[in-house]
């Protein structure tokens, strides 16, 4: 055998390899894995989060964001529930995730896990489950979720300010995050429709309003009168008041946002960035305007994709006892 084909046969078992690795990895996720070990996990998860969002159902967009942050920094292990140490920054730390909520919910389940099952049920999967049943509670759509990940050890607040998608990023930025994740535009367009529910604080959007290029101006891109009655809610370097993200219908999951964007009131830069490439913009507009709207049935498919990125399973990482430390 030649030289050249020699390393062309070693490159092809080498990406053989790679590929059985991450297969290996979401091969690992099954339904009702907790059955023999944790009978009750589900229940437990599905009861704890119930409580809360019964009392505070903003808790359903907070948990849903927490789940997203998680998976794309690191794949979902649960790495964005860890502190800080002495020598380490985590990844709650970094600016898109200091407006974080739910870890009390977070911890109240993993207590009640723990009191059930002690040691068998991971926080990643905790975290996976709360979000799904959160959305859920709220009359919002339903995605399975496969279990048994493991929890990570290293979190880092540099790897979030990389790898999560900022709310003034445009449509490649967007596009190659989420390449990079192995996810495609069409989850991109998808699971920005997760803005249909919760709020944003002002500063995430303010430069639309008041400097966007550096000299006083507004963004074009966002329809002049939402710009006049958001500077009537947000003045300059308010860092405390909440707008919804889908005005009228920030408490009801539904397809609202995709009305939302198209009619250039997208909060964010990230969502006016929906409308510039021709499939994620020919997205908006089906859903925008009720045509065979198939946003449920995608969210679920897109859901469930996002919640494989970069697991761990097997005897990768840990089953952490506290969610907000690595074991010892």
């Amino acid at each position: 055998m030649s030289s050249r084909k020699l390393v062309m046969s070693f490159l092809l078992q080498l990406l053989l390899c790679l590929l059985a690795f991450d297969s290996t990895n979401a091969e690992g996720l099954h339904k009702e894995f907790y059955k023999k070990t944790c009978r009750q996990a589900e229940d437990i998860v599905q009861n704890v989060t119930a409580k809360f969002i019964s009392q505070d159902p903003r808790l359903a967009p907070a948990l849903l964001r927490m789940h997203f942050h998680d998976c794309f920094v690191r794949g979902c292990d649960g790495s964005v529930l860890l502190n800080s140490t002495n020598t380490t920054q985590a990844e709650k730390e970094a600016a898109p995730n200091q407006t974080l909520k739910g870890f009390d919910v977070i911890d109240a389940i993993k207590s009640a896990l723990e009191e059930a099952c002690p040691n068998v049920v991971s926080c990643a999967d905790t975290v996976a489950l709360a979000a799904r049943d959160a959305v859920t509670l709220i009359n919002g759509t339903s995605w399975e979720v496969l279990t048994g990940r493991r929890d990570g050890t290293v979190s880092l607040a540099s790897e979030a300010l990389t790898n999560l998608p900022p709310p003034f990023a445009n449509i490649t930025e967007l596009r190659t995050l989420f390449a990079k994740k192995g996810l495609s535009k069409k989850d991109l367009v998808v699971l920005s429709g997760a803005h249909t529910i919760g709020v944003s604080h002002c500063f995430s959007f303010s430069n639309r309003l008041y400097n966007f290029t550096g000299k006083g101006d507004s963004d074009p891109s966002m329809d002049p009168k939402y710009v006049a009655e958001l500077k009537k809610k947000c003045k300059p370097n308010d860092t405390t008041t909440l707008v919804e993200m889908d005005p009228g219908s920030s408490t009801k999951f539904d397809s609202h946002y995709y009305v939302t964007v198209y009619d250039r009131r997208g909060l964010f830069q990230s969502d006016a960035a929906l409308l510039n490439d021709k499939s994620t913009s020919s997205y908006v507009e089906r859903e925008a305007t009720g045509r065979a709207t198939k946003f449920f049935k995608d969210f679920k498919a897109s859901m469930e994709e996002m919640s494989r990125i970069g697991v761990l399973t097997g005897t990768d990482g840990q089953i952490r006892k506290n969610c907000a430390v690595v074991n010892k």
